[in-house]
């Protein structure tokens, strides 16, 4: 799993059949101190909750498309949680 934030929505225009009411957010990455991390990513929100300014656990590839309802369809992220405190310590950055 991976921490992000989520910093805006995404409203397509057309919609991939499996994908009707899954909202798409755009998330930055961060590293476990916080700080951002790469460049933001747009991911399928599979809780259906979270929104601007929420901490997130997101995760890519394959097991993204994995945690939506509709199974293999067409996106490389899903939020998979709302993530309420992050511990650090003892942790490192990689």
């Amino acid at each position: 799993m991976l921490l992000g934030r989520v910093i805006g929505t995404v409203v397509p225009c057309v919609r991939y059949q499996g994908l009707e009411g899954v909202p798409f957010l755009i998330v930055q990455p961060l590293g476990c101190t916080g700080a951002e991390k790469g460049n933001p990513v747009v991911a399928a929100d599979a809780t259906r909750m979270a929104g601007p300014g929420e901490l997130v656990a997101y995760e890519g590839g394959r097991e993204a498309a994995l945690a939506l309802e509709e199974t293999f369809v067409p996106v490389d992220h899903t939020i998979m949680g709302i993530v309420d405190e992050v511990a650090r310590e003892g942790w490192k950055d990689t």
